[in-house]
């Protein structure tokens, strides 16, 4: 077989299959987020750009604004945010609505309750308390973890990878008998959908027939 035909059977079996979508993943200016998000990706394979939206806007409806910008290159956008105490939040889902390619990932309050899913069910509610808001209390819950202790959400560590195995399945399993529970008593708090971006990392990791 010649070159020539050889590269034209490689074609043909290539484009059975579809390209892998451009998945861009906005989140809130958080380390130990970030980094999660970004291990998982490269665990699954998955074609996704996982960025913190910079210039001061952490809040969720600067997120959701920024990902109406930037979707033009992309065909999924999945804007990772926290509820906690933010005043926009209904606000950034409201704008969401209004673009197919966006999609929220929320957490009620916030990122680490799907770091606390790795360690057990939990459905006991996050209320502010003094000067300590619902996620600073999710934060105390999570350093009475085994291995948790030194958690911060402002460092670089690897949790992604501490975490894999048996609690991040644990986790993949629970959260979605968590929002079960939402759907039943109408509470989101605590809650998160991080397993719905974990299920999509690995479909994107999947070559997808046309």
């Amino acid at each position: 077989m010649s070159m020539a035909s050889l590269s034209k059977s490689f074609d043909r079996k290539a484009s059975r299959f579809k390209p892998q979508p451009k998945v861009l993943v906005l989140c809130e200016d958080s380390k130990s987020g970030k980094r999660y998000l970004e291990e998982a990706a490269l665990y699954f394979r998955a074609r996704a750009q996982v960025e913190i939206v910079h210039c001061g806007v952490t809040h969720p409806s600067g997120i959701v604004e920024r990902a109406v910008i930037r979707q033009k290159g992309f065909d999924k956008v999945f804007c990772v945010l926290d509820r906690d105490t933010h005043l926009c939040f209904q606000r950034a889902l409201n704008v969401a609505k209004f673009h197919p390619k966006i999609r929220v990932i929320a957490s009620y309050p916030c990122f680490e309750f799907w770091l606390l899913l790795h360690f057990g069910f939990n459905r006991k509610p996050f209320r502010a308390a003094g000067k300590y808001s619902p996620g600073d209390l999710v934060t105390k819950s999570l350093r009475q973890k085994p291995s948790m202790n030194q958690y911060d959400k402002g460092k670089e560590t690897s949790y992604f990878a501490q975490l894999l195995g048996e609690p991040f399945h644990k986790a993949r399993t629970l959260a979605p008998r968590v929002l079960e529970d939402v759907v039943i008593s109408g509470e989101p708090n605590p809650s998160t959908e991080i397993h719905l971006l974990m299920d999509e990392f690995e479909t994107l990791s999947t070559p997808q027939k046309i």
